[in-house]
């Protein structure tokens, strides 16, 4: 709702334009009832729509632009900077569908990659496996010397304590390594089946490379 003090200054103006606009010419626009007015100055019904100016002969001079308050010129840009982000996202994704039918014409290309890609992974994770399984070995080694002191009742010699720790830090690092991997595969495998559907309906369309 307008305050007083708006729809006072918004009157002055309007009897400001009135004053300046000339007898020779009319004003019309469609007020918020869907009703045609018009007037021989600016319309006070349709200060928040835009009037047009005519001359006596029908013909449109200009355009009189709504005039708002300072909460409605607010929401107003607020509302054409949410449209223009919507515009700017829209463009980006079509941008990004491009890039992607570019990566991938056609399912082919699109299956090599993922198999190349999961296949390095692969690799990773069978050597961490091999790397832990020789790390569980010296694990037994090394307690089957200290057992053995222990049984001597021999103190177990610090080297050897040494040893025992540090085959149990690296066997822990190699533990997180495989399941940050393991993780990796899961989520590439995810990625891959995103791109597959979101391609799917790329490849449809009319001009999509599908050789």
């Amino acid at each position: 709702m307008r305050s007083p003090t708006s729809a006072a200054l918004i009157t002055a103006a309007v009897l400001g334009a009135a004053n300046t606009a000339g007898a020779q010419q009319i004003f019309s626009c469609v007020d918020a009832q869907g009703r045609t007015l018009t007037s021989d100055r600016p319309i006070l019904e349709c200060i928040d729509r835009e009037q047009r100016v005519l001359s006596p002969n029908g013909t449109v001079k200009r355009r009189l632009p709504p005039s708002y308050t300072a909460p409605e010129r607010a929401a107003l840009e607020a509302k054409a900077r949410a449209e223009a982000e919507e515009r700017q996202r829209q463009a980006d994704e079509r941008q990004r569908q491009r890039a992607l039918l570019v990566r991938f014409p056609n399912p082919e290309s699109l299956d090599q990659e993922r198999l190349a890609t999961l296949a390095r992974v692969d690799g990773i994770i069978a050597s961490a496996r091999e790397r832990i399984a020789a790390l569980a070995a010296d694990r037994r080694r090394l307690e089957a010397e200290a057992n053995a002191k222990a049984g001597e009742r021999a103190r177990v010699p610090g080297s050897l304590q040494y040893a025992l720790e540090e085959n149990e830090r690296q066997l822990g690092a190699q533990q997180r390594f495989l399941a940050s991997q393991q993780q990796e595969h899961q989520r590439l495998q995810q990625q891959f089946e995103q791109m597959r559907s979101q391609l799917l309906a790329l490849w449809r369309q009319p001009g999509a490379s599908t050789d």
